[in-house]
């Protein structure tokens, strides 16, 4: 837990995994599309090359995501929507759209008032913002963030900070999961990861 994080009040669980290649990286963002609801906001940080589109571009896959539209960083259109290939039943509570956000470019509030981020934020679809860090102190009360880290040439470390009770219960599915996708079982204590 970093020295801010013990002020916060918000904040409900904090966690880490690590990637050994892409193809991991992927893999994670794909078992975190599969659990996205409506209204789920995440938060990429890290520097350029670090995963984050790589990293939606799994999301993308696993919560559905029309594959005719490949994720691609919306680094110049700033925002791009990828509509969901599913029935009305599929989608009861799940999202309608991955919304990825690219906020390289913008600096200041008035630029991403302007975008209309604020409107996508809690919306029909499932929001990711990459440079999430440019938000400071204007972010979601609820939302997942995940800074992701270089630790080697494809190694990964992904950070992740759940504020909310909707989030903190996706950090745990998540860690859930990817503890089975690794052969750990379910024996051990998500609720004890997810700190």
């Amino acid at each position: 837990m970093q020295p801010e994080d013990r002020d916060d009040p918000t904040l409900e669980a904090v966690s880490q995994l690590e990637s050994a290649s892409p193809e991991q990286t992927y893999e994670l963002g794909r078992r975190l599309g599969t659990l996205l609801a409506a209204g789920d906001v995440v938060g990429l940080c890290g520097d350029l090359g670090a995963g984050k589109t790589l990293f939606t571009r799994g999301v993308g896959v696993g919560m559905g995501a029309d594959r005719r539209y490949r994720v691609a960083s919306p680094t110049f259109t700033l925002i791009n929507e990828h509509p969901r290939v599913a029935s009305d039943a599929d989608l009861a509570g799940r999202p309608k759209k991955l919304v990825h956000v690219d906020l390289y470019r913008l600096e200041e509030l008035d630029e991403m008032v302007e975008i209309g981020l604020f409107d996508y934020l809690g919306g029909d679809g499932a929001c990711l913002v990459e440079w999430f860090d440019r938000l400071a102190g204007e972010e979601p009360a609820e939302r997942l963030e995940l800074r992701l880290e270089a630790t080697g040439d494809e190694r990964r470390r992904l950070t992740a900070r759940a504020f909310g009770e909707r989030h903190r219960q996706l950090l745990q599915a998540w860690l859930h999961e990817h503890r089975q996708d690794r052969g750990e079982g379910a024996d051990e204590d998500d609720e004890e990861e997810a700190r």
